[in-house]
């Protein structure tokens, strides 16, 4: 019998019709004496798992046939939670009573019974066995107690603090910001207990609640000695040996545009013309030259997956040393790259593209703002005369290939972003709307044509590379968005499969209308998230059959995977069992970053929600107008014109009437007086208070304008 976990359950499946012992279920199997270590070592993992349930007797049962699942629990300041099960599409998430917890924390992995309706459509469950350990240390505020001390998560989902001994206090101050390693976790009746293994500071210094976001979502800034070392021993040099392996660009027409901040150059452009349409130009680092598969810079970029880019900093992917100085396409010095260059007709269609490893001279490094307003308004000074030509041909194809891809069913969502600036003392300045302009236009449509381009030619090879996809919103979620824009007069036709066409048809349709902001939120709400996949079902929100990340292998790990795979396979075929091989760490891989994706998203929404805080911690009293954007079962949130930053008014807060929260219309409304409060009602608020450890704005409601 050829052994797989997999194949294992599916034998249980259909075999068995009680829970058996190890023996028993190897007689079952017809399994040689040679295979049951084999075999008892996949049950063990099997169970640790959650696929198979152990019990008493040493017997292996099926969890679903003992009304057993298994998921993540996501905790509540409440003390209960919810089990997110592994495979939603078993069931919906089970509640978790306080006393049904058995020592479990926020975000373990671990076994429930379910055992009754907590509510309608409500599942609740008793936690029988704590499957995986997710958190061994917590950041949070030291407290005395006595001799002893208690560290208070600064994550309230999880609810239980931490009991310090006196001797594993580290000398912490009360008020002090604190890592503690848990050593014995929670039981019944028992509080978890740990030690502090580093004091990060006071809790009022605005980096140390930097460093404790970065602890809290175990960020690593520093690299590892073994990554340093290899990254000094990297040098910029290019011998003949490489020269000759290469198309010589450096005379070309070749410059960067990026914003003004930016350090990592990992993209460069050019463009001409010819007698059938355009001659498109990527450029992008050769970072895979420099980055050795599974060395130690590779291994720690594996881990980090992604640059982490916050106000005023980044903790970068790459060591500086090949981020900012040997990878980055610095202007008037020479660098190693991989080009594509894309051949389009004067509609915008593509003729034809080209891959090859290159060197390159980027002549000039622009800014976005500096291209904007040389494309606005000429260059009277004549500096940068020289590309005139190209950055206006550059205009013009961009603005071809960016109604082509609307028209075939690209989706523009117009969300304003937020963009915080610091002054020299590291404090908030000012939060004003990031800047879009057509120079953001043109780098957006030239990289999104190269991914496509390297994503089809893979596909074209049949070589197994790593996706960017983003699947079809739920069906479900779509019919209550459809629902709730009926009241704005507008309908997306759902009778039959919903294209990407249908949600930007509406998105046009309400540009330059009241209700803009709220369909495009709500909108994006109902959208699933893109992520990294082996398996290809396309880019919904992009319309793209084939979509690939290769432009920015300095900050994205699957961008560097993508140029393994280009250079490895540019020129000949994979084996079948180069597939193979390629298929099963892929899969790891694309898994990896999507997560890792996920935790910087999650570290840079909780800087900015700090940095906001901060902003507004001095401005407690203040009155501003602003626009409801969310509506909660807790209140709304409203953004604020003056400041471009989010408060929460609290239902509690609001006591002129009782007030219900209709949940499909996304809005409250008075019982008495009938007043309502919904998505894209203007009103006047004043920042109540605001608390920084929590990152939480709370604005009274003055009244609706």
């Amino acid at each position: 019998m050829k052994m797989s976990e997999e194949s294992i359950l599916k034998l249980i499946h259909k075999k068995t019709n009680r829970p058996m012992k190890v023996s028993e279920l190897a007689r079952m199997f017809s399994l040689p004496d040679s295979q049951r270590r084999e075999f008892r070592n996949h049950l063990k993992e099997m169970a640790a798992k959650g696929d198979l349930i152990k019990i008493r007797g040493g017997r292996y049962g099926l969890p679903d046939e003992m009304n057993l699942v298994h998921g993540t629990l996501q905790g509540n300041p409440g003390g209960f939670g919810f089990v997110k099960q592994d495979d939603p599409e078993t069931g919906p998430d089970i509640y978790i009573h306080r006393n049904s917890m058995n020592g479990a924390m926020h975000l373990d992995r671990v076994m429930v019974r379910v055992e009754s309706h907590h509510e309608p459509d409500r599942l609740s469950g008793c936690v029988i066995r704590i499957l995986e350990r997710c958190s061994s240390t917590l950041v949070g505020t030291f407290e005395r107690f006595e001799r002893d001390g208690w560290v208070i998560p600064m994550e309230q989902k999880f609810f239980q603090d931490v009991f310090v001994s006196s001797a594993n206090t580290m000398k912490a101050k009360p008020g002090q910001v604190v890592v503690v390693e848990i050593t014995k976790y929670p039981a019944k009746h028992q509080p978890p207990g740990g030690k502090i293994i580093e004091v990060l500071g006071h809790s009022d210094d605005p980096e140390v609640d930097l460093r404790a976001i970065l602890r809290k979502h175990s960020i690593r800034q520093d690299f590892p000695p073994e990554a340093l070392h290899a990254a000094d021993r990297v040098s910029a040099k290019i011998d003949k040996k490489e020269r000759d392996k290469r198309q010589d660009l450096t005379e070309d027409m070749i410059f960067t545009i990026d914003g003004e901040k930016a350090k990592d150059f990992d993209d460069a452009v050019s463009i001409e013309m010819f007698k059938d349409g355009y001659r498109l130009g990527v450029h992008i680092a050769d970072v895979g030259h420099y980055v050795h598969k599974d060395g130690p810079i590779d291994r720690e970029a594996f881990e980090r997956g992604t640059s982490i880019y916050y106000p005023d900093g980044v903790i970068p992917m790459l060591p500086f040393k090949l981020s900012n100085d040997v990878c980055s396409l610095k202007p008037h010095v020479e660098r190693l790259t991989l080009s594509v260059t894309i051949d389009f007709d004067t509609k915008g269609n593509v003729l034809g593209s080209d891959f090859f490893p290159s060197i390159i001279k980027s002549q000039k490094r622009f800014t976005y703002d500096e291209v904007q307003g040389i494309l606005e308004n000429g260059d009277p000074d004549g500096k940068t005369s020289r590309f005139m030509d190209s950055l206006n041909t550059m205009l013009e194809l961009s603005g071809k290939l960016r109604k082509r891809r609307f028209k075939s069913g690209s989706v523009d969502f117009k969300i304003p972003e937020a963009e915080i600036h610091l002054n020299v003392k590291g404090e908030v300045s000012r939060i004003v709307p990031a800047a879009h302009n057509i120079a953001h236009e043109i780098i957006e449509e030239f990289m999104l044509a190269a991914n496509q381009e390297v994503a089809r030619f893979l596909f074209e090879k049949k070589i197994p590379s790593i996706h960017r996809i983003h699947e079809p919103p739920d069906e479900d979620k779509l019919a209550a968005f459809n629902d709730f824009i009926l009241s704005f007069g507008h309908q997306i036709k759902l009778a039959r499969k919903v294209r990407s066409l249908h949600l930007q048809h509406l998105l046009e349709k309400v540009r330059g209308k009241p209700e803009e902001r709220v369909v495009n939120t709500l909108l994006l709400r109902t959208m699933k998230r893109a992520l990294y996949s082996a398996s290809n079902p396309g880019h919904f929100c992009l319309g793209f059959e084939h979509y690939t990340h290769f432009t920015s292998p300095i900050r994205r790990y699957p961008d560097l995977i993508t140029h393994r795979l280009l250079k490895t396979f540019l020129k000949r075929k994979a084996t079948a069992r180069e597939k193979k091989i390629l298929q099963s760490r892929i899969q790891e891989s694309a898994a990896q970053s999507s997560h890792r994706e996920d935790k910087a998203m999650a570290v840079e929404r909780e800087v900015n929600d700090l940095r906001r805080a901060q902003f507004m911690a001095g401005k407690v009293g203040k009155t501003y107008t602003g626009t409801i954007i969310s509506v909660t079962a807790f209140g709304f949130f409203v953004e604020l014109a003056e400041v471009f930053v989010e408060g929460l008014v609290r239902v509690s807060s609001l006591t002129d009437d009782y007030y219900i929260y209709i949940e499909p219309e996304h809005k409250w409304i008075g019982q008495r007086r009938h007043r309502t409060f919904k998505i894209g009602d203007r009103v006047k608020v004043r920042v109540a208070d605001v608390n920084i450890a929590l990152r939480r704005i709370n604005l009274d409601w003055l009244k609706t304008l």
